[in-house]
């Protein structure tokens, strides 16, 4: 399987474990990522908050790449990414004058729609691969959480349930694991307030490892690099807002995937986490001694 790829800045970048698990399981699962030919940023999180057109621009030039090299389909495994891409196709497609405004801007025709995936669509539709060469089951309880933009708007992202999703859970369930119910799952992190907001981000970040530990699970898996920044690197401001330490980690589900399939923690990036990722890790690391 061949697929257009579309890494964004945050997993070149701040997220380079994200990129690494995602590049890691692909190759596991025999696909081949083709990246958009000399891509450029999406403009999230701060275009769309200042200029619309801008902010609709610099997807679109994406898009237009992409179409141009003939990637009928590309995978953009950051949810802000994907969002600002399926949202850019949705309104140009939706106005022929802010189109042509668009390609004037770009000065590339946005030729035939692209398809964009988000890394949980990716996944599913390589589930019969996954599940036969998961080599050590993902023995572990779980609470997957989907924050905002990969189901919203729902009328564009088509997600499978906006307030109650549960691809994330299938897939864990898939490798192994088990899931939570618990009500936090599509809460907001705060987001790009990372920097200019902590302190915000660290309650709503509270609320959401709260619950999570209120519920039993014994890590929180996301498919969004922002999430997986405000609730690992940001836990000093979490535990402020609750009053107490907690030492549940967050992991991608790139790299839970990829430690079911037997990978090496360090080729999914499980090093760079601010917050140790003790089980996971040390299930696979003594799988792979015993091996």
């Amino acid at each position: 399987m061949r697929l257009g790829y579309y890494p964004g800045c945050s997993l070149l970048g701040s997220s380079r474990d994200f990129g690494e698990s995602v590049e890691a399981v692909a190759g596991a699962l025999g696909v081949e990522l083709f990246e958009v030919p000399r891509w450029n940023c999406c403009g999230a999180s701060s275009a769309h908050a200042m200029d619309r057109l801008l902010a609709l621009a610099l997807p679109a030039t994406v898009l237009a790449t992409a179409a141009r090299a003939n990637l009928g389909e590309v995978l953009a495994p950051c949810a802000s990414c994907y969002h600002r891409l399926v949202v850019a196709q949705h309104e140009i497609a939706g106005s022929p004058e802010l189109k042509r405004k668009v390609e004037q801007v770009i000065d590339i025709p946005m030729g035939p729609p692209v398809r964009v995936l988000n890394i949980l669509e990716f996944l599913e539709r390589c589930a019969d691969r996954i599940a036969s060469k998961v080599k050590q089951p993902f023995a572990h309880t779980v609470a997957c959480y989907y924050g905002c933009l990969l189901v919203r708007p729902s009328k564009i992202v088509a997600f499978d349930r906006s307030e109650d999703p549960v691809s994330m859970d299938r897939l864990v369930v898939q490798v192994g694991g088990k899931t939570v119910e618990w009500s936090s799952k599509t809460e907001c992190c705060g987001a790009a307030l990372s920097i200019p907001r902590t302190p915000v981000v660290g309650r709503l970040g509270a609320k959401i490892v709260g619950d999570a530990v209120a519920a039993n699970a014994e890590a929180i898996v996301v498919a969004c690099p922002m999430c997986h920044s405000n609730l690992d690197m940001r836990r000093v401001s979490i535990e402020e807002a609750l009053g107490r330490k907690v030492s549940i980690p967050v992991l991608f589900i790139t790299q839970v995937v990829g430690l079911a399939l037997g990978l090496p923690p360090r080729a999914l990036g499980l090093e760079r986490h601010f917050v140790e990722v003790k089980l996971p890790a040390e299930a696979a690391m003594r799988a792979s001694a015993a091996s």
